[in-house]
């Protein structure tokens, strides 16, 4: 990968974040809903996550050129868990503005699905700033 591949990234995740905000926005305001919901945070989640993070690792790219033969695997990881969050936002934030009850079993399978996204951004990430701080170790020397 190089910056080119990281800043188009972003600019994908910049995309999902309005697209995520409109729905948010537009769907509770065609059914009346006022409260909070978990919709809300699929627009932060993709412009945080996903282009900020894609900016930086552009950046860093350029600095550093921290990426390797093992970055597409790392990043895979990050993408698969970041998308998997954030369809487990919606469709939580979804269940949650329809006002429908989910049986105990299904509310824990969404909560499961949406815990493993996030475990598996978490580790995409540690890889991901493993490989960065490896690359700044051999520029210091």
């Amino acid at each position: 990968m190089n910056a080119k591949r990281y800043l188009n990234l972003s600019l994908v995740y910049a995309i999902l974040a309005m697209v995520g905000g409109v729905f948010y926005r537009e769907f509770t305001k065609v059914l009346g809903y006022t409260a909070r919901t978990t919709l809300g945070l699929v627009h932060t989640h993709y412009f945080m996550l996903g282009m900020v993070l894609f900016l930086l690792l552009a950046v860093v790219e350029k600095t550093f050129s921290f990426t390797t033969a093992k970055t597409g695997r790392v990043l895979a990881v990050y993408h698969v868990g970041l998308n998997l969050t954030a369809v487990m936002l919606v469709v939580r934030g979804i269940v949650q503005v329809m006002g429908i009850t989910l049986s105990a079993a299904a509310g824990g399978a969404v909560s499961g699905i949406a815990g493993l996204g996030h475990i598996l951004l978490g580790v995409g990430l540690v890889l991901v700033l493993l490989q960065i701080r490896s690359a700044a170790a051999r520029d210091d020397r």
